[in-house]
């Protein structure tokens, strides 16, 4: 992969971990804020079902981060582009949509199977 494209993945896996990074300290502070101290069982359920909404939220919001710090540190070893199980080159459109994606599109429907 020329460097030109490499930094343009680079730009974008920077701006997507902010992202993420952000959106991860906002649901950390409204889980705390739904952590009221109320006394009404009703206001109890909708703050348990809101601590939980956001704890899924930001768990798959961490998944996403760690898969982004992953495809920043391929790039520093030279890996970026490459998929991780056969090392053929990752399809271009697939790195447009989703540029932390680890697996070409062939080993990531083996991955989904639970063949890989």
């Amino acid at each position: 992969m020329d460097k030109k494209r490499l930094e343009y993945y680079k730009k974008k896996l920077d701006a997507k971990r902010e992202e993420l990074q952000r959106l991860m300290a906002v649901a950390e502070e409204e889980g705390r804020a739904a952590d009221d101290a109320t006394q009404d069982i009703a206001d109890k359920a909708a703050n348990s079902y809101t601590k939980e909404f956001l704890f899924s939220q930001s768990n798959n919001e961490r998944y996403i981060l760690a898969l982004v710090e992953e495809a920043l540190g391929r790039m520093k070893n030279g890996g970026f582009g490459l998929c991780v199980a056969c090392q053929e080159e990752v399809q271009q459109k697939r790195l447009e949509a989703v540029p932390w994606a680890r697996h070409c599109i062939g080993c990531q429907e083996k991955q989904e199977r639970g063949l890989l």
